[in-house]
């Protein structure tokens, strides 16, 4: 087995990013990898010891307003867009790319990669632990428990959770009581 060239040890520059906007907190020892295709708009915090694990060709997009806790891992081999407004709880991984199955030729390691986006839109909260595979929409203001497995598609303004996670209620949408 031939192995792969290193891809560095995660140091960045702010200069190196696609594009930074203002009030972009990002703690101590957070490795950022191909900070060129990334792009953090206002108002955001990356907790300590997150790795944003960008990738040669596709964008990793973290909208105004977001919160990312500790210990993240997000690789955006197949794209990641994460809209305004998103809390993301300590240790939640998002994945975008999986090995094929199809036509299986040889170890699973050395199949052709499916490289498969992930959106997140805006109020979604996701809970600690959470992982989040290739290919899986979070709706509008929904609801993610934590240690959740994200696997299919979730609605807007719902609670999803379990292992694998399903829809347990549906939120409402209404003024606030004064």
């Amino acid at each position: 087995m031939k192995l792969n060239k290193t891809h560095g040890d995660g140091s960045f520059d702010k200069k190196d990013f696609k594009y930074i906007g203002e009030n972009v907190i990002i703690e101590k020892d957070v490795k950022i990898f191909h900070p060129e295709n990334i792009i953090l708009h206002d108002n955001i915090y990356i907790g300590h010891n997150t790795i944003l694990k960008g990738y040669y060709k596709n964008t990793m997009e973290i909208g105004a307003n977001t919160w990312i806790g500790q210990n993240c891992f997000f690789h955006s081999a197949g794209g990641i867009l994460i809209e305004t407004n998103v809390g993301i709880g300590p240790n939640v991984s998002i994945l975008t790319s999986t090995h094929s199955l199809e036509n299986l030729n040889g170890p699973i390691l050395f199949q052709p990669v499916d490289f498969l986006k992930v959106k997140i839109f805006e109020g979604a909260d996701i809970g600690v632990g959470s992982t989040i595979l290739p290919g899986t929409t979070i709706g509008k203001m929904s609801q993610i428990g934590a240690m959740t497995l994200v696997n299919k598609d979730v609605p807007e303004l719902c609670v999803f959770a379990g292992v694998p996670g399903k829809v347990i209620r549906k939120l409402p949408l209404g003024k606030n009581k004064k």
